[in-house]
Formats: C-alpha cells, sequence, structure tokens
C-alpha cells in the first residue's frame, strides 16, 4: 500500500483553469473520483459530509473535482467557458478504470461520461437524478436559468435553485457564473438511447421526496441499472445522507465499517 501526501493541482486549458483537489493517503484500486452537484464544491458535498475520510480509510485514493464554477475553481461568466465540461474530468483520471459517485448535475455528467468513455469506468453511483435528468424540456431549463439569474422562484423546486448562489458562500460574480453554467453552448443532455449505451453497472440512489424524482424511467433506461431509495429525504439532504452513503460504499465493495 502507498502513501500520498494532501496535494491540490490546476488545469490550465485555454485561458480558463479547472480545479481539481485530490485527498489522497492509504491508495489502493480503484480511485473513486467524486463529481458534486450544481452551485455546491467538493468540499461542501463530500469532504464536509465525511465521504473523503470514509473512503481514505477503506484504503481507497480520492479523485475531488470542482467543476468550473464551483468552489475553488474560478467562475467566469461567459458561457462559451464551459465548453466541454465533461471531457475536462476525464483529463485528471489515471488510465485504468475508476469507480465514480456524483451528485445531482455531477451524476448526469458521470452518465454522459460512462456512455460515450465506457472503459474510463468499472462503476457508478449516481444520487439527486432520476426522470428530471431525462431530455430536459427547454421550457424547464429556461426556468431554472431565469431563477439562477434572478433570484426568483414560483415554484419549491425553482427556489432551491434561485438560492443556491447565496447558499453556497462562493463569492461575488457567483450568480453570473452559474447562470454562464447552464447556459453553456454544448450542454449535454441524457436519453434512453444514450442510457442504453452504459454497460458498467449504476446504482441510482434518490430520496423520495427529490424534486428529481421518480427514479424509476432512469433505472429502467440503464443496462444494469440497480436503484436505492432513501424515505424521507429531498435533494438537499441527499449528499450527508447515511442511507446514501452506505448504499454507496456497498454498491463500490467498500468496507468502512
Amino acid at each position: 500500500m502507498r502513501t500520498h501526501w494532501l496535494w491540490s493541482h490546476h488545469l490550465f486549458s485555454d485561458q480558463f483553469i479547472f480545479a481539481l483537489t485530490r485527498y489522497c493517503r492509504a491508495v489502493s484500486d480503484p480511485p473513486v473520483l467524486l463529481v458534486h452537484g450544481f452551485g455546491t464544491s467538493f468540499e461542501s458535498t463530500w469532504r464536509h459530509n465525511g465521504w473523503v475520510d470514509l473512503l481514505e480509510d477503506a484504503g481507497r485514493s480520492v479523485i475531488g473535482v470542482d467543476l468550473l464554477g464551483h468552489g475553488s475553481a474560478p467562475k467566469p461568466t461567459d458561457p462559451e467557458a464551459y465548453r466541454d465540461l465533461e471531457e475536462r474530468i476525464l483529463l485528471e483520471l489515471p488510465d485504468r478504470p475508476v469507480d465514480a459517485i456524483g451528485f445531482s448535475a455531477g451524476g448526469v455528467a458521470l452518465l454522459w461520461l460512462a456512455a460515450n468513455y465506457p472503459d474510463r469506468f468499472r462503476r457508478l453511483v449516481v444520487a439527486g437524478v432520476g426522470r428530471g435528468s431525462l431530455n430536459d424540456a427547454d421550457e424547464r431549463r429556461l426556468e431554472i436559468v431565469e431563477a439562477v439569474r434572478s433570484g426568483l422562484a414560483r415554484t419549491p423546486e425553482l427556489r432551491y435553485f434561485a438560492d443556491l448562489p447565496e447558499a453556497s458562500g462562493q463569492g461575488e460574480h457567483v450568480r453570473e457564473a452559474l447562470t454562464a453554467f447552464l447556459s453553456r453552448p454544448d450542454r449535454r443532455t441524457l436519453s434512453p438511447e444514450i442510457l442504453a449505451r452504459i454497460v458498467v453497472p449504476v446504482l441510482v440512489v434518490l430520496g423520495d421526496q427529490d424534486f428529481a424524482g421518480p427514479a424509476l424511467p432512469l433505472v429502467e433506461a440503464l443496462p444494469s441499472g440497480n436503484y436505492q431509495e432513501l424515505r424521507g429525504v429531498d435533494h438537499f439532504a441527499t449528499p450527508k445522507d447515511f442511507g446514501f452513503l452506505d448504499a454507496a460504499l456497498r454498491f463500490l465493495d467498500i468496507d468502512a465499517f
């Protein structure tokens, strides 16, 4: 078993920076990639909720990503800066397949990557995603963009998105950056046809109070889809829910307890 010290890394792509942070100590294969959701960060979603410590204590190395516009990454306000967002994640992965856990937008990104780069992953866990992730209707997407841009909302779901910029505590211009993130020109969407190309096992975890549901249309579109429901859990509470943590570790064959 190898030991690695904590280190941080920034990858330069044209004039924009895609920031990643790795927390690696006891290292065994395969590494676990953690991808946060929209408006959050690696620290707030994964490290703060104990995921990094548990994975390391179980002997897994962690690849933690701060997507552009989030966390410690720069926050450009030009939608063009967010082009090829998913492929940038691949640049930090080793040559061998990894396990990966994604929440919300991070889960959508992982599903798209697994459909197009199947040799890069062993198993996936995606949480906070369901029917709403399939072929997002333009009207709904535009409503979310406007809620993030203006801070105004007419439904509880839109209020969640409208409040994210302030709740994230990620500094000034974050509202403009998150609006640009949602407005990027090559925004990838999922369809049953795309999901049918995913050959690796996938666990979908969704709270029964999550607005992203129901989960079954997504699970049934996956060739090797599995489902874990979290009772009494909404979208916001999912990353810190023990049921999510336990289900993910078991699915990835990680004995952390």
